[in-house]
């Protein structure tokens, strides 16, 4: 909802109301504050609104969807689906459809980026319902692109567990996958029948990218292709940048090199045209290891180079631990066996800084073999080491891009399917060894005991809770029982007044009420009123939806693994949202890539080893 539009449409007795006034002028400063990309001072104007207050329903919803949205693009989800949640209600209690079709999707995408899946898939399907339901066919789009949106990143976050390779998930994410393709063609179907080339731009990278997953490359290609046009037709040089990325990968999995490496070229170019220098590093990271492939290893050297240079730059400590790792084994491939030492000694150096044993152990590994051919011992390499770091500056300095800038951070899109990780990954978790059956036994009955303790206690609280519902009366144990007689019938009266009252009034205590809502000026208004009859009156699929909602609430308390990245739109990009964290280097793509070249090209990579000596008959 608009606060603009609903400006419009001001009544006379709103404009003669001073507070009214100044809420709504509140707002409008807010909206427009973030329609400029402030969203942090819009929430200040849209928060001094609601202290402010209005009587007016729709301002108010309007006012809890535009905070909603301004928290999520601010990464504060909890609070963008707090506000949503309110608007939602709003939106129902006035019985505006639309409304409440835009903020059950908006809801949807809050669940979604905070990896509440089937929440979010149920507040979706909402959004398509009413749509459907009232003929609205753009609302109806970006309900399926938001459910098309809700299964690709279930399936994709389902499929990191393991480490596969796209088209080697399990047969329950392939379908969670299947049913992203069939909404996504359904919304280009619509678009396409809309005349909304946009739209069908979108839908088609999302098509590409799930397809990409599921293992069918030539209809990922396809559709990249597809989206390549419309982005070049539209002159959106961000679109067309990850349509060029995305093409890469896809033909490196069907073994085309030459292909990716023109698609990564243009990425290159066009990342330096947008002032990208994060993708520009992943497309030079992109382009070493196709040159790679290629045996073209003086093209992958400087590719990973210019690399090494932007991460040196951006200070991506992982980022340049995979150009150093890339470096030794182009070196090495070349048969310059002291630069390949030097790379893999600064390899070894910063995996132990990160802490990544399997890096540090293929380092070491690097080292070892390494120093046997060059004949050398661990004390004679240091004087080596030193001189060689100074020539690697000087050559990574040759690629660093002088001109400053605001560098975004790490993206969490379906975008960052970008390009090749030829590093083993760090990130594995050592397997825990199970504890002594003594142990195991004595643990046991610990459980047991907390168990029955805990039981115990809950026994205590839930009886006490039985008795909070009667109706107890606190008489005078001396005092005579008098017998009913007309003389004290009024006494009688008055007595079942009491009871009545109390027992109405614990009735009230359970019933569902209306949240509280933050800026509502409720005097004597009897829309308010109206509004808490609307919400008792909710039918059963909406309150199933809050109770999944408020039931997710419980596992919030438990203690969390690792917090896992930010989902994103499987194509659309987003603002910068992430706290800033680069744990898996911002120059280095995320997809890894790594398992499929080693199928593919598991003699070229016997090739870089250095064969021991013959044993002696």
């Amino acid at each position: 909802m608009s606060l603009s539009a609903s400006a419009e449409n001001l009544s006379s007795e709103g404009q003669n109301n001073e507070r009214w006034n100044m809420c709504l002028e509140l707002a409008l400063e807010g909206e427009r504050l973030c329609k400029a990309g402030d969203c942090k001072s819009g929430v200040a104007f849209f928060q001094a609104a609601i202290q402010a207050g209005t009587d007016d329903l729709r301002i108010l919803s309007a006012i809890y969807s535009q905070l909603g949205n301004a928290y999520f693009y601010l990464g504060d989800y909890v609070k963008a689906m707090q506000y949503h949640k309110l608007d939602l209600t709003l939106a129902r209690n006035m019985g505006d459809k639309l409304g409440e079709a835009k903020s059950s999707g908006n809801l949807g995408n809050t669940l979604k980026v905070m990896g509440k899946f089937d929440e979010a898939m149920l507040c979706c399907k909402r959004h398509l319902e009413i749509s459907r339901e009232i003929g609205d066919k753009l609302s109806e789009g970006r309900a399926l692109y938001n459910l098309g949106n809700v299964y690709h990143a279930k399936g994709k976050q389902a499929g990191r567990v393991g480490q596969h390779d796209p088209g080697e998930f399990s047969e329950d994410i392939r379908q969670c996958l299947q049913e992203a393709v069939r909404y996504y063609e359904e919304n280009l179907e619509l678009m396409r029948e809309l005349e909304d080339s946009a739209a069908q731009g979108r839908a088609c990278g999302n098509l590409g990218n799930t397809f990409y997953l599921l293992g069918d490359f030539q209809q990922a290609i396809y559709y990249h292709n597809e989206r390549l046009k419309i982005a070049k037709e539209f002159g959106d040089k961000a679109a067309e940048r990850r349509a060029n990325s995305n093409l890469g990968n896809s033909h490196i999995f069907l073994g085309e090199f030459e292909k990716a490496a023109q698609h990564y070229k243009r990425t290159l170019v066009l990342a330096q045209e947008l002032g990208d220098r994060e993708v520009e590093a992943q497309a030079c990271y992109s382009l070493g290891n196709t040159y790679t492939l290629l045996r073209d290893y003086p093209a992958a050297i400087e590719y990973h180079l210019w690399h090494l240079g932007i991460a040196q730059q951006l200070k991506d400590r992982v980022g340049e631990g995979r150009a150093c790792w890339s470096l030794g084994n182009a070196y090495a491939a070349m048969g310059n066996h002291e630069k390949a030492l030097h790379y893999a000694n600064l390899h070894l150096s910063i995996s132990k800084e990160l802490e990544d044993p399997m890096g540090q152990a293929t380092a070491q590994m690097n080292v070892d073999d390494l120093q046997k051919i060059l004949g050398l011992g661990k004390g004679q390499e240091h004087n080596k080491e030193n001189q060689m770091h100074k020539l690697t500056m000087n050559a990574a300095s040759n690629y660093n891009n002088s001109s400053p800038g605001r560098y975004r951070l790490r993206r969490q899109s379906m975008d960052n399917l970008d390009l090749i990780k030829l590093t083993p990954d760090g990130k594995q978790k050592e397997p825990i060894e199970p504890l002594p059956d003594v142990a195991s036994s004595a643990t046991a009955q610990l459980m047991q005991k907390e168990e029955d303790n805990f039981f115990d206690l809950l026994s205590r609280f839930q009886s006490g809770r039985m008795d909070d519902q009667r109706c107890a009366l606190h008489v005078n144990r001396n005092a005579k029982v008098r017998s009913i007689s007309p003389e004290n019938d009024k006494d009688g009266e008055d007595l079942m007044e009491l009871i009545a009252g109390m027992q109405s009034k614990r009735m009230d205590e359970q019933r569902v009420t209306l949240p509280f809502l933050p800026g509502l000026n409720t005097n004597g208004n009897d829309q308010a009123k109206s509004s808490a009859q609307a919400h008792a009156d909710a039918d059963d699929s909406f309150i199933e939806m809050l109770v999944r909602c408020q039931g997710s609430r419980l596992e919030d308390q438990r203690s969390p693994l690792p917090a896992a990245a930010s989902l994103q739109d499987a194509e659309e990009e987003r603002n910068p949202r992430s706290n800033g964290n680069t744990h898996s280097g911002s120059t280095v793509p995320e997809e890894d890539l790594f398992a499929l070249i080693q199928r593919l090209q598991a003699g070229r990579m016997e090739d870089q080893r250095a064969s021991g000596p013959g044993k002696i008959c």
